[in-house]
């Protein structure tokens, strides 16, 4: 039949194959051509994209080096990674001829940035007919990260007497159901060998304070595991005083990025003791005062971007109740009339719900607040909690929540992690303040 065609002589068949075959031909070799032009391109592009995304990874040579500098520039290290990246994507891979690779890292605020660039020649089969040799390829890549932002962390601890309180329900029933008068609280009057702290212990019963003790160790290693370098965080750690006769705002660990130090520091986190029942008249509970104290440690904080510039984050926690000396400023609340059964010197007793504005004293500098309140539980068979508790237990909650910077409030009621809410709160706490950034 092909024979036919080319000789059938009736006609110009032949003649117009001819002619029309070879820009058909031309076309179809240039469509080839320029498909493998193209699928070199698309490799090369997901070389880039992979270099410049990993350029700017958590744990990349330009986060390093960025969390040393303390402005804005080029970070040398982050485009020799980004180039090497790019290479070893492209290892051994044919079809075209690698012209200029070029990569650039720079860091404006906390903001890294990287783009690979690149240009590439492929040569052209079919295209070289028409005396096109090779055909010039592009393109680039950018990808971006945040600095991870560096971060002091003062943790506020309330050690005071009510966190004596049995640590989940089973707790507080065998508190109660081992005690004269039905006291749910692990008090540790050092007058007493026979105290209810050293009864709680005998008993096996896990106090608040022995949760929190092992939730802030904890946190040390939440933040370690969490960190992108070494000095990333800080810890300082502060209770209301180890003794009701010292009591006031105590440091038990200096600001340090040596976690480990500071978890070890966490082991001394104890119940706050008393020298006999009713010292003071039980005043021993000054929320005021400690955050009055607390607003002097916390310095003005920066923007994160570098070590010189630290965020500030105070972490509270706390079952949101005073209990002090009628002072400066003047109880809102009813106040009982009492004294020391050893020296006799009369006390006007406050009990109260945190006032939010001790909060709001520091959170105007900058620092954020990240509460964790420890539900004040009620105690129905406690003729102290129904006189004096019981008409402001409504308030507590709702004071404390105030006393929060937006997004940062939990509470944890009995037979709930404190450990792990901390930790949640540690999170959430870098969380938003990459978001914001």
């Amino acid at each position: 039949m092909l024979n036919r065609f080319i000789q059938n002589s009736a006609g110009g068949v032949a003649p117009m194959f001819a002619i029309v075959a070879i820009p058909l031909i031309g076309a179809i070799g240039t469509a080839i051509d320029y498909s493998r032009a193209a699928s070199a391109r698309t490799q090369l592009l997901a070389a880039a994209d992979a270099a410049s995304l990993a350029s700017v990874r958590k744990s990349s040579a330009a986060m390093a080096a960025a969390a040393s500098m303390s402005g804005d520039g080029a970070i040398a290290a982050g485009a020799t990674e980004a180039t090497k990246l790019f290479n070893a994507e492209i290892a051994g891979a044919k079809g075209y001829t690698l012209n200029s690779v070029t990569a650039t890292v720079s860091k404006t605020g906390t903001n890294i940035a990287s783009t690979v660039k690149f240009s590439a020649a492929v040569s052209m089969s079919f295209m070289g007919l028409f005396g096109i040799s090779t055909v010039s390829i592009g393109g680039s890549s950018t990808a971006a990260n945040n600095l991870p932002l560096f971060i002091d962390f003062y943790l506020l601890l309330d050690n005071t007497p009510s966190m004596g309180v049995g640590a989940t329900t089973s707790d507080i029933t065998t508190m109660v159901n081992n005690t004269a008068d039905k006291c749910a609280f692990a008090c540790h009057d050092l007058s007493d060998p026979n105290n209810y702290y050293n009864l709680a212990k005998k008993l096996g019963v896990t106090t608040r304070i022995d949760v929190l003790r092992t939730a802030t160790q904890q946190l040390m290693d939440t933040a370690t595991a969490t960190a992108a370098y070494s000095n990333q965080f800080r810890m300082a750690i502060y209770t209301f005083g180890a003794a009701a006769d010292k009591a006031g705002l105590t440091k038990i660990q200096s600001l340090t990025s040596k976690l480990s130090n500071a978890k070890t520091a966490a082991s001394a986190i104890d119940l706050m003791t008393v020298p006999y029942q009713n010292y003071a008249d039980d005043t021993d509970t000054d929320l005021q005062g400690v955050l009055k104290k607390m607003k002097d440690e916390i310095p003005k904080p920066g923007d994160g971007s570098s070590s010189s510039k630290r965020l500030k984050y105070l972490f509270f926690v706390s079952d949101g109740v005073g209990d002090r000396v009628d002072g400066s400023p003047g109880c809102a609340r009813p106040v009982t009339n009492g004294s020391d059964p050893q020296t006799g010197k009369s006390y006007t007793r406050c009990q109260e719900p945190l006032d939010p504005s001790r909060c709001d004293d520091i959170k105007k500098d900058g620092t954020k607040i990240a509460v964790l309140y420890t539900t004040y539980l009620p105690l129905p068979t406690n003729a102290w909690y129904n006189t004096w508790i019981s008409p402001f237990a409504d308030q507590i909650a709702a004071n404390m929540q105030s006393c929060a910077s937006p997004g940062l409030y939990f509470e944890v009621g009995p037979n709930q992690g404190i450990s792990e809410a901390m930790n949640a709160l540690f999170q959430k706490a870098v969380a938003m303040a990459r978001l914001t950034k």
